[in-house]
């Protein structure tokens, strides 16, 4: 199942087609249109393709996998996929973490999951918003991101809490603004400061 096409996923798509004769590949329109992009005469034959679309479902067997289309999240081509008997939910880029999970997996998942967010998907919102409305509909006791660590119990709990506040560009503390800048040569950061100075001047955090 082809979550997404972006290389750091699907590098070794060929290598295992090549390898595994009677594989075949799941993915969607444009998942299958990027493919042959990517690999050209190379790419998988036709014949060996499964597509899905929005709610379509795959059976295998003592599992099934309900597919929902997450344009955006964070190129156009990705998909999330559920399944029903374990309530598992591949979550493809969504809430996903920077760090190699061999040197931070005892570490909190909000502060890399937040710089995440905000780097890969952030302006994306609506598009978020949208992947968050099909998952409420959901009983969804795990999260498998294709970045950073599963998520159950609490830590899922607080990842949905999280992604739909960022999503809807809401503070996680409401009686603070925070400013962020980059600036090449101090003019942005001067302006940043200013603006500082005339948000607590009015009483601001």
């Amino acid at each position: 199942v082809i979550s997404h096409m972006e290389p750091d996923h699907s590098g070794s798509i060929l290598r295992l087609a090549e390898k595994y004769q009677e594989m075949k590949l799941v993915g969607n329109t444009k998942t299958f249109a990027m493919l042959r992009q990517f690999f050209g005469a190379s790419a998988p034959a036709n014949e060996r393709l499964v597509e899905v679309g929005e709610g379509g479902t795959l059976s295998l067997g003592a599992h099934t996998l309900h597919f929902m289309l997450a344009p955006m999240v964070h190129w156009p081509e990705v998909m999330v996929a559920y399944e029903e008997t374990e309530k598992l939910l591949f979550s493809a880029d969504a809430f996903g973490r920077f760090g190699a999970l061999s040197r931070i997996a005892a570490a909190p998942w909000a502060p890399q999951a937040r710089r995440y967010y905000y780097n890969i998907v952030g302006k994306y919102g609506a598009q978020v918003q949208a992947l968050l409305k099909k998952a409420s509909a959901l009983e969804i006791e795990t999260i498998c991101p294709l970045h950073g660590p599963v998520l159950t119990g609490g830590a899922l709990a607080e990842a949905l809490r999280l992604y739909d506040l960022w999503s809807r560009w809401q503070s996680e503390a409401p009686e603070e603004i925070l400013l962020a800048h980059a600036s090449i040569h101090g003019n942005t950061a001067r302006a940043a400061e200013l603006l500082k100075q005339k948000l607590e001047a009015k009483g601001a955090r």
